[in-house]
């Protein structure tokens, strides 16, 4: 506990799933939060279990730099700084090329790489005026290969992955340092409900190409953030931070 003592964090996509399990780690860890989803009512339940003077819910579509701008603005008139950044939120569909419409491909896109994009700028000012910080961007092992039926999501996450290394490059003289998480299965209600649509993805093979056969509890990706995020990971950015249960250690997947 403490690790993060002093620190204000804005975390994107808090609502659910690993999103809501940062947003409770950083919190018992000593951080005070602002973070934002599209699932007003859950974001608010998210919010209502925690200490009101330690976290923050808004509505925030990633998407939207009227509403990046809000979630800064918020960060800084309730906490008055901000150090880290979270870019969790993020969309899977799983489609074949041949079958997904040129919106769906967009709209991935669109929330998982440019409102990542439009997250790291907008904390550019306020980091620096506090001296530096930490930006966390979720990838996923998808940035590092392609699996069938995830075109747009997998092209997402490498960009992700691309983006992280040169915010690392440019933001580096602020005292921010930039690095990617990339996580394999996470036992979330994002992966269930795209798995559940799709018949391309076979959980058996998945499982038994890892070396620790399971999948991940959300709160074992977050312990690796809040590391990211903490001042013990100081020398590190613009690095790639696995956590799949050793997926791409082997020739399995």
């Amino acid at each position: 506990m403490g690790r993060l003592d002093g620190k204000v964090a804005v975390i994107t996509g808090g609502a659910r799933g690993m999103g809501k399990s940062h947003v409770r780690h950083f919190v018992s860890e000593g951080a005070r939060v602002v973070f934002g989803d599209v699932r007003d009512d859950q974001g608010a339940a998210v919010a209502a279990g925690l200490d009101g003077q330690s976290c923050r819910y808004v509505h925030h579509d990633v998407t939207s730099e009227a509403d990046w701008a809000a979630a800064v603005g918020t960060a800084m008139d309730a906490f008055g700084r901000i150090d880290v950044l979270v870019n969790n939120a993020g969309v899977l569909q799983f489609a074949r090329i041949a079958d997904m419409s040129l919106a769906d491909f967009r709209r991935i896109l669109e929330v998982n790489a440019v409102g990542c994009w439009l997250g790291m700028r907008a904390v550019i000012g306020p980091m620096t005026a506090a001296g530096g910080g930490s930006i966390v961007n979720i990838s996923s092992i998808d940035g590092f290969t392609g699996a069938a039926g995830l075109s747009a999501y997998s092209a997402s996450k490498f960009a992700v992955r691309g983006l992280t290394k040169v915010a690392a490059q440019e933001l580096g003289q602020f005292g921010i340092r930039v690095n990617s998480v990339h996580p394999g299965g996470v036992v979330t209600s994002m992966l269930f409900e795209a798995a559940g649509s799709s018949d391309h993805a076979d959980g058996g093979s998945f499982l038994q190409a890892m070396p620790i056969s399971r999948f991940a509890r959300p709160v074992e990706i977050s312990r690796l953030v809040a590391y990211l995020a903490s001042d013990e990971s100081s020398f590190s950015t613009g690095s790639e931070f696995i956590a799949d249960g050793g997926l791409l250690a082997g020739p399995g997947y």
